[in-house]
């Protein structure tokens, strides 16, 4: 996984399928349907209306948690917590057809999902975000930095996506200690105009030498 991936969240102005097509529109290809309170059978049917819209414009539908939801609605794939289904029984339930990512805070989160058999990791976060509770210890870029580089010596080749409380601003310095992707909610969904926000990050995280 490279690039934007955009994250649900229900705000005060979009639902999370609203949300959805926002940031489909403004050309993001990646989008993890995030509903952290939701019953697993309001995921799935949310779930079940986002995969149709996420087809129409080619791009890919990860479901957060829920492992049995994202094979019901045959989404790419399944993105697992810390408190979640650990990847191997997740792997275990969804067969090779299906992406796993895992929520990492350290380098050795990072190895241990590695080991795990994960497709990617989602690593934060990068500074305080209100769009998560029980929030783990902030990174910041020189942790980052020093994460990327730990990575390297022990030729561990994963996709790491950056991921809380980044805002455009941070994304070329992010970007630099070689991490694969951003992951962003709250910095498209609080903008005045959210596709204009995501187009214009994409375009930031596909420009050289990061672009592929």
């Amino acid at each position: 996984m490279t690039g934007l991936l955009f994250i649900t969240h229900q705000t005060e102005r979009y639902t999370h399928l609203q949300s959805v097509a926002l940031a489909l529109a403004g050309g993001c290809r990646q989008v993890q349907l995030r509903m952290k309170d939701a019953a697993p059978q309001e995921v799935e049917k949310v779930g079940r209306l986002a995969k149709p819209l996420c087809e129409r414009y080619g791009a890919e539908l990860y479901i957060n948690d829920h492992a049995a939801a994202c094979k019901h609605i045959r989404a790419t794939g399944v993105h697992l917590g810390k408190a979640d289904m650990p990847p191997r029984e997740a792997r275990r339930l969804l067969g090779n057809g299906f992406a796993i990512g895992g929520t990492a805070n350290t380098f050795e989160d990072v190895r241990r999902l590695h080991g795990e058999g994960v497709d990617y990791v989602g690593l934060g976060p990068f500074r305080f975000t209100t769009t998560k509770k029980n929030l783990s210890p902030v990174i910041g870029l020189r942790g980052y930095r020093r994460i990327m580089e730990q990575c390297r010596e022990e030729n561990i080749a994963l996709p790491v996506l950056a991921i809380g409380g980044i805002t455009p601003e941070d994304i070329p310095g992010i970007l630099s200690v070689g991490v694969s992707g951003i992951a962003l909610s709250s910095a498209i969904l609080q903008a005045k105009d959210p596709v204009a926000e995501t187009r214009k990050i994409v375009e930031m995280v596909s420009a050289p030498p990061f672009g592929r």
